[in-house]
């Protein structure tokens, strides 16, 4: 059984009575209140529902018409007493504490102990008072932890279906996508609520916010709410502005860290932070932001996933119009604030919004990496994804979001300070929008959840206001502004104004341009790191006359969130094309051009400039794509599936897939919970075909969902050839 001791603080010979033993039923509760796992520490409940607490007295059997009970709920300074009633007497609202028929004895008493379903989140300290006329006795009896409560309709965060609280509840692993839509590539996630130590540091979260440290009791009140819940975590996941738990970083320098690639769980995220008292743990990008808040979210009760948009935009000034810079020979230029990012991860998370109405009620997007402020601190929502489909000005940050998934491109051809050439692309920008489907690690498409009619007409509905581009005022170089119907309802929608960016030349579209010529670009099969890579241009000829034509490609090192890096391979030549013909041009990238470039996760910008050689007229094409790391297999002795505590052997296998050989390689494995430190296996050559293996032992010390890593280097580069992950999951029995 589950006791905390207590010392009685009255003593009076053989009429002695007092409170010798609470019983918190920590098994039983943990099982009513879907809790298992989540702390050894602490009794943890879900709000608006009962959970049980027994009293064992010392002394004399308690004698209830004569001695009151009454338990008292504390946050720092303030506090609730609850009078304990038998069953058929009325409850009052609020806090309530009541004895079922038969659960009482001459040395016992089970009490039922329920907190209104809007109570806040946060770790209570419980107080039993034994009040007579004459005296009183009080007894500090513990701590229980109070969470959101999805199993209760009346809860803002509750869910309908079982298997969707499971799997954005209950489940402690996920898949992250990133790459690119041409080549989605994932990789698993641990998210680790049931850790050690994990409930502490999301609790430790809410104490240390800059809302909790400046008005600690306004916190606790309004941490009711869900939306408000997640957008003080959303700022705490982040260390830009407080005491937040990830530094982010985009540069090629970790090594007074950890790479942000090398993360595969938040429980040691967590952890570390937890354990410095604050300190930021070096380093986070977009996706270890994104995981570490699904963590807390689900950790506290509200239903989330993490979410990847693929060609995601930031638009830095706000007109929903992204505008990107080449020269005349493909290469793109650092020119613009704005920027597409390849992939971005955000959260979605699920809740009724009580400030908006029910038509915002579902998922809202909450993105923690700092971007921009929102509110002064850098924080992204919670936004509802409704909001972001239709285009409805509602708190939080609609208009940036909008622009992330639904904003349009324009790319511009540029000679000495003049544009030549100009591209729109009004599609590729949310292109595919992947999260993990429930139950399997198949990706479900969400995409249209978030793009709808991106200009709707209907005025008697909440609207943007559109930002509208001019067809000839954008080829002078200037804007004309529009303004479309817009109806704010309440003051509950009184943000800032949005706006949505349209382009409507006529003889403007992706990749051509009123000489006639169309140019795309794409990339056969999946491009593997080492091995060389393919490159199709295919041109069409609309106009009724040939052309020759001067064709420039380019291909340029990206980081998945920002602009290129400098060329690393180029290529040009002359081509005749007749009226109305279609040709591909096909080009190879030796991997000797990029073996000092590329490293896994690059990604990969060519663009097309092709220019008739009588008109001078041009036209560009581009395309970005991911480059995939050579598999390495790891097999689980018995499967994929191990108990705890029970020691079983990984067998770690790559094979050089390359027509060279590969010096001084080196296999490592590692893994969170599953081993200790990190275990390797050298090989002097490794010939083409030859495989390098590494055998390791697994044992895990506590359940739930852990992932191996394997890294594959070796001497003749600086970066490592393959990284692969693989999930196991552990059971308590």
């Amino acid at each position: 059984m589950d006791y905390t001791q207590q010392t009685a603080t009255h003593v009076g010979g053989s009429d002695y009575f007092g409170l010798g033993l609470v019983n918190f039923e920590i098994h039983e509760n943990n099982i009513s209140h879907e809790t298992q796992g989540l702390s050894g520490n602490h009794l943890v409940v879900r709000r608006g529902k009962p959970f049980k607490v027994t009293l064992l007295f010392k002394g004399r059997s308690w004698n209830p018409n004569n001695e009151r009970l009454v338990l008292e709920v504390c946050l720092e300074g303030s506090s609730q007493k609850i009078p304990v009633l038998f069953e058929e007497q009325s409850a009052p609202q609020g806090w309530s504490a009541t004895v079922p028929a038969g659960k009482i004895s001459r040395q016992s008493v089970i009490i039922h102990v329920c907190s209104p379903v809007l109570s806040p989140v946060a770790l209570y300290q419980l107080l039993v008072h034994i009040e007579t006329i004459d005296h009183r006795m009080t007894y500090m009896v513990g701590t229980f932890v109070l969470l959101c409560n999805p199993w209760l309709k009346d809860d803002p965060v509750y869910m309908q279906q079982d298997a969707h609280i499971k799997e954005y509840i209950k489940n402690d692993y996920g898949l992250i996508f990133t790459g690119t839509p041409s080549n989605v590539q994932e990789r698993p996630w641990s998210f680790g609520q049931y850790e050690p130590g994990v409930l502490d540091a999301c609790l430790k979260l809410l104490q240390l916010s800059n809302e909790h440290l400046h008005n600690s009791s306004r916190d606790y009140a309004l941490r009711a709410d869900p939306v408000y819940i997640s957008r003080v975590i959303c700022a705490m996941v982040n260390s830009n502005d407080d005491l937040g738990v990830l530094l982010g970083r985009w540069k090629d320098n970790y090594t007074d860290g950890v790479k942000p690639t090398d993360w595969s769980g938040s429980a040691d995220i967590l952890h570390q932070w937890l354990s410095s008292n604050g300190k930021p743990v070096r380093y986070g990008q977009c996706w270890v932001f994104a995981s570490v808040l699904c963590t807390v979210m689900r950790v506290l009760g509200i239903p989330s996933r993490v979410v990847t948009v693929f060609t995601a935009a930031h638009d830095a000034d706000g007109n929903t119009t992204i505008e990107e810079f080449y020269t005349t020979s493909g290469e793109k230029l650092s020119l613009s604030d704005d920027s597409i990012w390849n992939f971005h991860v955000w959260v979605e998370c699920w809740m009724r919004r009580l400030d908006l109405g029910a038509e915002f009620d579902g998922w809202q997007v909450v993105d923690p990496t700092p971007q921009e402020k929102s509110g002064g601190m850098f924080r992204c929502g919670p936004c509802p994804v409704a909001a972001i489909k239709h285009c409805i000005n509602v708190p939080f940050d609609t208009r940036f979001l909008y622009a992330a998934v639904d904003g349009d491109v324009h790319r511009l051809i540029i000679h000495n300070g003049s544009v030549v050439g100009r591209t729109v692309d009004t599609e590729c920008v949310g292109e595919l929008i992947y999260t993990k489907s429930i139950g399997s690690d198949t990706p479900q498409n969400l995409t249209n959840t978030y793009k709808g009619i991106k200009r709707p007409q209907d005025a008697s509905t909440h609207q943007c206001e559109l930002l509208s581009y001019n067809s000839r005022a954008a080829r002078s170089g200037t804007l004309s502004y529009s303004c479309m119907s817009s109806h704010t309802g309440s003051s509950l929608f009184a943000s800032p104004q949005m706006y949505s960016a349209s382009i409507t030349p006529a003889d403007d579209a992706v990749g051509e341009t009123s000489c006639g010529l169309q140019v795309s670009i794409t990339i056969p099969g999946s491009p593997l790191l080492g091995a060389n890579i393919d490159v199709c241009v295919k041109v069409t000829n609309h106009s009724s006359r040939p052309r020759d034509l001067m064709e420039h490609v380019n291909a340029q090192q990206k980081e998945y969130n920002r602009d290129p890096q400098q060329s690393f391979w180029r290529a040009q030549r002359e081509v005749h094309i007749q009226t109305h013909q279609a040709l591909t041009l096909r080009h190879t990238i030796p991997y000797s051009e990029y073996e000092s470039t590329l490293k896994p996760d690059s990604v990969v910008n060519v663009a097309v400039v092709m220019q008739d050689l009588m008109t001078r007229e041009r036209v560009l094409g581009a395309h970005e794509f991911s480059v995939s790391t050579a598999q390495i297999t790891i097999q689980i002795e018995g499967g994929d599936r191990i108990q705890m505590k029970k020691e079983k052997s990984a067998r770690v296998t790559f094979t050089n897939p390359f027509e060279r050989a590969l010096s001084e390689a080196v296999l490592s494995v590692e893994g969170s919970g599953l081993i200790k430190g990190k275990q390797e296996a050298k090989l002097l050559l490794l010939k083409p075909g030859e495989n390098i293996k590494k055998t390791v032992s697994i044992m895990a010390t506590s359940p739930g969902t852990k992932v191996l890593k394997a890294t594959l280097s070796h001497s003749s580069s600086s970066i490592m050839v393959s990284r692969s992950f693989h999930k196991v999951s552990v059971s308590s029995a």
